[in-house]
């Protein structure tokens, strides 16, 4: 699959270069050419690089690794571009205080959706540090990640699930792109208690078989 990178940060690096293990064909576009040129020989394996417009232009799937503030303004620039492709935020609209900056508005994934309405946006992989998306599978003891997909194309949302399982992860269903808000609310919630308290956040929920309640 060609797999073109919006971004040339930590993500962009943590998340492409296990597709490029995987065998895929991938392009990092970035505003900063000596930046893109950079990430794409540390990723090696014929990893291209260009312009924001020539990744948009090359992936049958795009993924947005671009700050919030800024991703709707770069996808907007190369909207006609990404036309039909399968478009992917993994960003998390978080600011200072772990406070949510889309504050009751579109989340950052609905807003990439309006800049270009021509593609379709599957929100994922905004749960985790890019350290763990670094890990060679992010596996802990013995079960591997689960990564939720919010997005309102089957096919979109089959494409990212293959990327996901090449990451060594279980995708795990999340709904529409109307739920995308969610995801971004509990990155917020999680990122406050992990940094600000130092809490097992993974100590909140209950066994899946006590979730409904008691076991009698």
């Amino acid at each position: 699959m060609r797999i073109g990178v919006l971004g040339t940060g930590n993500m962009a690096q943590a998340l492409a270069t296990h597709w490029v293990r995987a065998g895929h064909e991938v392009l990092v576009g970035g505003r900063d050419a000596g930046k893109a040129r950079l990430l794409a020989a540390r990723m090696g394996d014929g990893t291209r690089y260009g312009d924001p417009g020539e990744a948009a232009g090359f992936g049958e799937v795009v993924l947005a690794a671009l700050p919030y503030g800024a991703g709707a303004e770069v996808v907007g620039a190369v909207r006609d571009r990404l036309e039909g492709r399968v478009l992917i935020d993994c960003s998390n609209p978080v600011g200072p205080g772990f406070r949510l900056l889309t504050d009751g508005g579109p989340s950052a994934a609905v807003r990439l959706a309006r800049a270009a309405p021509g593609a379709r946006v599957v929100k994922a992989f905004n749960l985790c540090h890019e350290d763990v998306w670094r890990m060679t599978p992010p596996v802990f003891d013995g079960r591997p990640l689960a990564v939720p997909l919010c997005g309102d194309d089957a096919s979109a949302l089959a494409h990212v699930e293959g990327l996901v399982r090449d990451i060594g992860c279980a995708p795990v269903a999340g709904g529409g792109l109307d739920r995308a808000g969610l995801l971004e609310a509990t990155a917020a919630l999680f990122i406050g208690l992990w940094v600000g308290e130092g809490a097992d956040v993974q100590a909140i929920a209950p066994p899946l078989a006590f979730a409904a309640g008691p076991q009698r």
